[in-house]
C-alpha cells in the first residue's frame, strides 16, 4: 500500500492541467443488469480504454471509457454515416461514456479465476442493482490495476473531503473500498458470483490470517482439474547426457483444448536441459526421478519466455503430427533466467553448430532478446493506441467476399488455346504479383498467369484475362519459380528454374516473354529484388540479383553478360554466405538475408555491410523492408523477426544501421513473432501440419506508412498489428481460416484494409476486418452462411473446411 501510494504521486502530476492521471489502455466495457427483464447484459465498447481523469473544478475526477479504433476504422465508418444526419454529433460523443468519480459509485475490482481483472460499478441512471463493467485485457498487470484502485479511492477523498489526497490516512482510504460488494459476470446470467476468486482490495488493510496467493492477470492458468487433451508420448532419449546445461524446479502445466487453459498436471517436477551428443540437446521433465516428458531441443519447440509470469511455454509433436503445449512455472526469476540461459545456448548451439562460448556478447544477448517478450523502445504512448474493434465490425457482406475461381473447368474459348488440366495436381496458384500502378493483380499458375483488375471501390478481384502457355523466346515452355512486376508495372521479371543464368522480360501489354537476359556465364541468379522498394512504378531499368555468396546489379541495356562488375559484392565460398532473400528501402538501402538466419544491411552495392545482423539460426525464407528503412521483417519456417534498424546510442543515434554500423556495445533490437504455443498445438491439432510461413509483408504505398504485417501458414492467414507488436501486447495478432492451403497473399497498394489472398484454385479480395482474434472457433473454422467465399469456412460432415461455393464462381472465358 504505501509503496502504491509512493506512485500515485507520479500519476497525478500537474493539478492545473485536465491531462489523464492513470489509465487501464486495453479492455471491453459491459452494461450489466442481473435483475433487469430488459436482459442480463450489454456489451457497450468491445475495445476500450479506461481511464481517471481531472474536470475543470479541484478535487473533482471522473472515470472515463473511451472507445479505441482500428487505424483507419473511425474514418471508415465516418464515410458509411450520413453527412447530412443530424445525428452524427451525438453518434461520435459515443464513443465516450463518462462518470464522475463519487463514492455512490460503489467504485471497486475483482481479480477472478484465471486472472481476468474487472473494474465495476453502479449505473446511477439505471434500474436497482444495473452495473458498469469495465473487464481488462489479459495484457494488463496486476500492478496497474492495483495503481488504478488507489488513485481512484484519492480521488474520491479528495472530492469527499476537499483536502489533497496527501492528508488522507490508510484508514480514511479505506473506507472507498466496497469489496464486500460481489460483481456479477459480465457474460452470463446463469454464472455465480459466489464462484469467483475474490482479491483483496490494495486499499484494505491486510487480513491476519494466512491467505493463498492469486494469480497475476494474464496468468491464463486454471486449478487442478483433468485435461481432456491427448498427450503424445515421451520421446526415448538417444544418448546418455553428457553435460547439464541447465536443471530447475518448476510446476508443469498443460495446454487443454476444451478448457482453452493451462491445467496444472504437476506442481513439482525438474527441468532439465542437457548435451547429449555433438550438436544434439535434450530436454527432460523429471517426477521423483522418473521421467514425464523428453524431447529433443529444436526450433519446433517454439520457445516462449515471459518473465513477468515466471513461465516457459513450448511445443511437443506426436508421431502423427499432432501437438501440445506445455508450461513450466517457474519459483522465481533467478531460475528461470537459469533455465533460459541454458535452453537457449543448447537451441543456439544445435542450429548454428557453434560453441554458445565462442559466440561474441552482442549475439548472445541478441538471441536471449529475440525469444522473450519485449516491449520495443518505438512503443506509441498510450493516448496514441487504437486497438482493434471487431466485435462491433459488421458482417462482411457477400458481395466483397467474392473470389475468381482460376480452375480447369472454366476453360478459354478454343481459339485462345487454354486448356486447363484438372487431373494435372502441378496445375495450381504458386504465385502473386499486386500492381502498385494500374491496380492488377498477376496470380502464377504452372506456365499460366492470371490477370485480375481491382474493382473501383478497391475492395473486389474480377477476371480480366489469361496469359497462356509462358515460353521463352526460343519457344521453350516453362512455369515461372519467381516473377517481379518491373517498369511501371507494364513488364514482368520472370525467372526459368531450368536456367539459372538467366531471366526473361515479359511484356504484359502483350502477354509475350520478349527478352532474355544473360546475367553471367559463371554467376547464377537465385533471387532478385526491385533498385528501390517502389522501383516498379518508375521507369528505372535496373535491379538486384543475388547469388548464393554474391549480390550485384543487373543491368538490361548491357549487351551481352547484364551482370554490373564494378558493383558487385562478392564473398568467398568458404563464408558459406547463403544468400535467401533480398529487399530494398525507398532509398534504395539494401537487406539481405541467408540461410544461416543473418542479415547484413548496405547502403549501396559493391561494398562490405555496414551492419550485420547475427543469425539466430533458422534459415530466412523471406524478407521486407520499410520505405524508410526503419524495420526489417524476416521470415522463417515457424516464425517471423521484426528487427528495429535504428541506432538507439552513441556517436551514430538516429542513424539507421543501412547509413552506418552499429556501435561494439549496440545491438539492433529484435522482436520474434508468432503463434503462442497454445495457438500452434491448436491449429496443428486442427490441420495435422506444422507452421511454415509464407514470406511475410508489410503493407506498402508511397503515402502510407507500415501498419499491419501479413503472412499465411496452412489454410490460415495471420495479420499482425505493428502498434500491438510495439507495445508488447499478448497476442497482437488476428487470422482467418480458408477451405484449402493458401498459397499466397499480400496487401492491395496503398491500403492495409485488402488483402489479395490466392488458394490453389481460386483468388480473392478479402477484408482485414474478415480475420479475427484467434480463438477456438476462429482456428477449428466456425460455420459460415451459404455462398461463404474467401471467408470463414464451414465445416462439412468430413469435418475439414468446406470450398467456396459454386453459386459466386465467376463464369469468366478460360
Amino acid at each position: 500500500m504505501f509503496m502504491l501510494r509512493n506512485a500515485s504521486k507520479y500519476l497525478f502530476g500537474n493539478p492545473s492541467s485536465n491531462e489523464t492521471i492513470v489509465e487501464i489502455p486495453q479492455g471491453q466495457l459491459y452494461l450489466v443488469r442481473p435483475l433487469s427483464p430488459k436482459g442480463y447484459s450489454e456489451l457497450i465498447f468491445p475495445d476500450a480504454n479506461f481511464s481517471i481523469r481531472r474536470t475543470g473544478q479541484q478535487y473533482q475526477y471522473q472515470l472515463v471509457v473511451q472507445r479505441v479504433y482500428e487505424e483507419g476504422e473511425e474514418e471508415l465508418e465516418a464515410d458509411e454515416e450520413d453527412p447530412e444526419s443530424s445525428t452524427a454529433g451525438l453518434e461520435a460523443a459515443k464513443d465516450e461514456r463518462t462518470f464522475l468519480l463519487d463514492e455512490t459509485l460503489r467504485f471497486r475490482s475483482d481479480s477472478r479465476e484465471g486472472g481476468e481483472i474487472v473494474f465495476a460499478w453502479r449505473d446511477l441512471s439505471g434500474d436497482p442493482g444495473d452495473l458498469y463493467e469495465f473487464v481488462c485485457d489479459s495484457s494488463v498487470q496486476s500492478t496497474a490495476a492495483a495503481s488504478f484502485e488507489v488513485v481512484a479511492a484519492q480521488c474520491q477523498y479528495e472530492r469527499k473531503y476537499n483536502k489533497n489526497r496527501d492528508t488522507a490516512t490508510d484508514e480514511e482510504l479505506a473506507q472507498f473500498s466496497f469489496d464486500e460488494q460481489l460483481i456479477p459476470s459480465a457474460s452470463s446470467s446463469t454464472s455465480s458470483p459466489t464462484a469467483k476468486t475474490k482479491t483483496s482490495s490494495p486499499l484494505a488493510k491486510p487480513p491476519t490470517h494466512h491467505t493463498q496467493p492469486v494469480q497475476t492477470a494474464a496468468s491464463n492458468m486454471t486449478p487442478p482439474k483433468a485435461a481432456t487433451t491427448v498427450i503424445p508420448a515421451s520421446a526415448k532419449q538417444p544418448a546418455p547426457s553428457k553435460e547439464i546445461l541447465a536443471n530447475e524446479d518448476a510446476e508443469l502445466h498443460l495446454f487443454d483444448f476444451d478448457q482453452e487453459a493451462f491445467v496444472l498436471q504437476n506442481d513439482n517436477v525438474h527441468a532439465v536441459v542437457s548435451d547429449i551428443d555433438k550438436w544434439q540437446y535434450w530436454l527432460q521433465i523429471l517426477h521423483g526421478g522418473k521421467e514425464i516428458l523428453g524431447l529433443p531441443v529444436e526450433p519446433v519447440l517454439n520457445p516462449v519466455f515471459n518473465f513477468e509470469h515466471l513461465s516457459f511455454i513450448f511445443n511437443h509433436y506426436s508421431e502423427d503430427g499432432d501437438a501440445v503445449s506445455w508450461l513450466l512455472k517457474f519459483k522465481n526469476t533467478e531460475a528461470e533466467d537459469r533455465f533460459q540461459q541454458g535452453l537457449m545456448q543448447a537451441l543456439w548451439e544445435h542450429l548454428n553448430e557453434i560453441k554458445w562460448s565462442k559466440a561474441k556478447d552482442m549475439e548472445r544477448e541478441y538471441a536471449l532478446d529475440a525469444f522473450q517478450d519485449l516491449t520495443m523502445e518505438d512503443a506509441p504512448p498510450l493516448e496514441e493506441e487504437e486497438e482493434e474493434d471487431e466485435d462491433e465490425e459488421e458482417e462482411v457482406k457477400e458481395v466483397d467476399r467474392k473470389g475468381e475461381y482460376y480452375d480447369s473447368d472454366e476453360s478459354q474459348d478454343d481459339e485462345d488455346g487454354d486448356k486447363f488440366q484438372k487431373s494435372d495436381p502441378k496445375n495450381v496458384n504458386s504465385q502473386l504479383a499486386v500492381g502498385f500502378k494500374n491496380d492488377r493483380t498477376f496470380v502464377v499458375r504452372g506456365s499460366n498467369i492470371g490477370v485480375f483488375k481491382h474493382n473501383e471501390k478497391g475492395n473486389d478481384l474480377n477476371f480480366q484475362t489469361n496469359i497462356n502457355k509462358v515460353q521463352t523466346p526460343k519457344g521453350q515452355l516453362f512455369s515461372p519459380k519467381k516473377v517481379m512486376l518491373h517498369g511501371q508495372d507494364r513488364d514482368m521479371i520472370l525467372q526459368n528454374d531450368q536456367d539459372p543464368n538467366s531471366l526473361y522480360r515479359m511484356d504484359l501489354e502483350y502477354g509475350k516473354v520478349i527478352d532474355e537476359y544473360k546475367v553471367h556465364d559463371d554467376i547464377a541468379v537465385d533471387q532478385f529484388a526491385p533498385e528501390k522498394k517502389y522501383s516498379q512504378m518508375t521507369s528505372e531499368p535496373t535491379f538486384l540479383g543475388l547469388s548464393h555468396n554474391a549480390m550485384y546489379r543487373i543491368d538490361p541495356r548491357l549487351s551481352g553478360n547484364k551482370l554490373v562488375d564494378n558493383e558487385m559484392k562478392q564473398y568467398a565460398n568458404r563464408t558459406k554466405a547463403g544468400f535467401s532473400a533480398a529487399a530494398t528501402t525507398a532509398a534504395g538501402h539494401i537487406a539481405v538475408a541467408s540461410s544461416k538466419g543473418d542479415v547484413r544491411m548496405f547502403d549501396r552495392l559493391g561494398i562490405m555491410a555496414k551492419t550485420h545482423i547475427p543469425a539466430l539460426g533458422d534459415p530466412i525464407k523471406g524478407l521486407d523492408v520499410s520505405a524508410d528503412g526503419h524495420w526489417i521483417l524476416a521470415t522463417t519456417r515457424t516464425y517471423l523477426l521484426l528487427i528495429d534498424a535504428v541506432q538507439r546510442s552513441g556517436k551514430n543515434e538516429g542513424k539507421l544501421g543501412f547509413e552506418k554500423p552499429f556501435a561494439k556495445d549496440s545491438k539492433p533490437q529484435p522482436r520474434r513473432l508468432g503463434l503462442t504455443p497454445a495457438h500452434v498445438a491448436q491449429l496443428t491439432h486442427e490441420t495435422k501440419t506444422g507452421i511454415d510461413f509464407t514470406s511475410a509483408r508489410f503493407n506498402t504505398g508511397v503515402d502510407s506508412s507500415e501498419t499491419t504485417i501479413v503472412t499465411a501458414t496452412g489454410p490460415f492467414v495471420v495479420a499482425w498489428s505493428m502498434k500491438k507488436v510495439l507495445r508488447g501486447q499478448k497476442d497482437p495478432y488476428s487470422i482467418k481460416r480458408y477451405s484449402e492451403t493458401v498459397k499466397a497473399d499480400d496487401f492491395r497498394y496503398g491500403t492495409d484494409r485488402n488483402l489479395v489472398v490466392a488458394l490453389p484454385n481460386e483468388v480473392g479480395m478479402e477484408k482485414k476486418s474478415a480475420l479475427k482474434r484467434p480463438t477456438r472457433e476462429s482456428i477449428a473454422g466456425a460455420p459460415a452462411g451459404p455462398g461463404a467465399r474467401m471467408s470463414t469456412p464451414r465445416r462439412s460432415a468430413a469435418g475439414r473446411a468446406s470450398a467456396m461455393s459454386r453459386s459466386e464462381v465467376v463464369d469468366s472465358p478460360y
